[in-house]
């Protein structure tokens, strides 16, 4: 049966609208996904941007991480306890790095509070830099303090010495004015009529004769002479009157002695020696002693 015209216009007409509104959808939907892709595409590339970015900051916070611990590395001091705070600094820096290491770029808020921490510790640094520049700046001042202490120190003790050197000059010249001296020490034979000769046949004794010098310095007192006689063989002469005694704390025999009064004027004594036996020829020796010095010796020929 033959389709009605009318009917198949309004049928074309139907399909024709049917495909329109199709194509039109179609479109839209291309349209649409055109949309989408471009917008993902750009987030993609607005996230790979954001990420290279987020990388960046990571290997410049790394790598301000790594100076910080070159600089704790080659930073010390002479003092033990901060050598012990700089010990643990360094492994603060040590383990923020390994942690940093260990955090994704993208973890924002870890990356963030590694900075604060690496703040802290530059901080740290900083103090640590002040103290130590302090404690030398001290330890300098108190160095030139002690040389300066020693310095004078050492010319107190040189002056001091030096002092004491006078002192004990003095001393000794005050202890050798207080010496006695003698002058005039002589020793000469005598006869038995008590006149002096050098005949030695005819000599009975002999008489050493000497003048203890004026002296204000020294001991007022009795004072001890003793004479050490030898003959020309240098047997030293003995009687009954001949003593043991020390001059200068060497002992010594006398031949004969005698005391006498010193009371700062000059004194003149003579000591007699006899009965020590016959007298020979030669060279007779005195010696005349206090028991502080040797006064001074005299020799006699007989002949």
């Amino acid at each position: 049966m033959a389709e009605d015209p009318l009917e198949r216009i309004e049928r074309e007409e139907r399909e024709r609208k049917q495909n329109g509104g199709l194509k039109t959808v179609l479109t839209i939907l291309c349209c649409v996904a055109v949309a989408l892709a471009l917008c993902l595409g750009y987030l993609l590339y607005q996230r790979g941007n954001l990420v290279k970015q987020l990388e960046s900051e990571k290997q410049e916070l790394a790598q301000q991480m790594s100076e910080l611990q070159s600089d704790f590395e080659s930073l010390n001091s002479d003092y033990e306890s901060i050598n012990h705070q700089l010990d643990t600094s360094r492994e603060q820096v040590a383990m923020l790095i390994e942690k940093l290491n260990q955090t994704e770029a993208t973890n924002r808020a870890k990356i963030r509070q590694y900075e604060k921490e690496l703040g802290t510790l530059r901080t740290i640094m900083k103090g640590y830099i002040v103290q130590i520049d302090s404690l030398n700046t001290l330890n300098k001042k108190l160095t030139a303090d002690a040389a300066e202490a020693r310095r004078e120190a050492a010319e107190s003790r040189r002056a001091n010495e030096e002092l004491t050197a006078q002192v004990e000059n003095l001393s000794s010249q005050v202890n050798a004015g207080k010496v006695l001296k003698a002058r005039g020490v002589t020793l000469e034979g005598y006869y038995s009529n008590d006149k002096p000769g050098d005949r030695h046949s005819r000599v009975r004794y002999l008489v050493a004769s000497l003048s203890l010098v004026e002296n204000s310095l020294a001991e007022r007192g009795p004072v001890r002479v003793y004479v050490r006689v030898k003959d020309p063989e240098g047997i030293l002469l003995m009687n009954d009157e001949s003593v043991e005694f020390r001059s200068a704390g060497t002992p010594l025999q006398a031949t004969a002695s005698r005391e006498v009064d010193f009371e700062g004027s000059e004194v003149d004594l003579s000591i007699y020696i006899n009965d020590t036996g016959e007298f020979v020829k030669g060279v007779y020796t005195l010696e005349a002693y206090t028991e502080k010095s040797l006064l001074g010796t005299a020799e006699c020929m007989l002949r």
